[in-house]
């Protein structure tokens, strides 16, 4: 079917890192008039989980995923360009920035996870990688974030997870912000053990522990 054939080249686009296939796509499925969420989730996230599936086999690689994520901010641009062009409320489902902790310089999964966010109507500040304390809760204050998430993808640098929430909790701040930690030595027991509000496991994951944190 056409509309299915919308939905397959939507997701390959992204796995091919097209952004100008993307967002004709996105055009075109608009034209035909599928709703922005339907063509996001069917073809786009479709394809953005592909590429998380392909980077974590070793079948694609950090530079690979970075422009696979630019694919999707192409695509995303198109569908809030014409929701907002159609009058329709882009209704933001809460706000998050997030980053890899100090110390730490790998983007594994961070950037899937964000584009995850962003498909799922979150509006994201990313404060990228080897990002101080200080950063996380300066950022969070500005755009009066709901969540802060914090990836470690070293052993040695978890600890600056346990760090956050314990200055969050010096400052009178623990309740403003929701904290929600993941990255590949991270565990349900680890979010436990430091005080987190959640433990994603995945990009996936994450969302859904976000929509259940501020009860979306």
């Amino acid at each position: 079917m056409e509309t299915d054939d919308l939905f397959t080249r939507a997701a390959r686009a992204i796995v091919e890192a097209d952004r100008e296939a993307a967002e004709a796509v996105a055009r075109e499925a608009l034209s035909a008039g599928i709703p922005p969420a339907e063509i996001m989730q069917r073809g786009f996230v479709a394809g953005i989980s592909e590429v998380g599936e392909l980077f974590e086999s070793g079948e694609l690689f950090l530079p690979e995923l970075m422009m696979a994520a630019q694919a999707m901010e192409g695509a995303m641009s198109v569908t809030n360009a014409a929701l907002a062009a159609s009058g329709a409320a882009v209704t933001k489902r809460g706000i998050v920035v997030i980053g890899t902790v100090q110390g730490d310089v790998h983007d594994i999964g961070k950037a899937i996870v964000i584009a995850y966010l962003k498909a799922n109507s979150y509006e994201v500040y990313d404060l990228g990688r080897d990002c101080p304390l200080e950063t996380f809760l300066a950022k969070a204050r500005e755009h009066n974030a709901d969540v802060i998430g914090m990836s470690a993808l070293l052993t040695t640098t978890m600890q600056e997870q346990r760090k956050l929430i314990a200055r969050l909790e010096e400052n009178g701040e623990r309740d403003r912000f929701k904290v929600v930690v993941g990255g590949a030595p991270c565990t349900q027991r680890w979010a436990d053990q430091i005080g987190a509000d959640a433990y994603a496991e995945d990009a996936s994951d994450g969302v859904k522990k976000i929509d259940a944190l501020l009860g979306r």
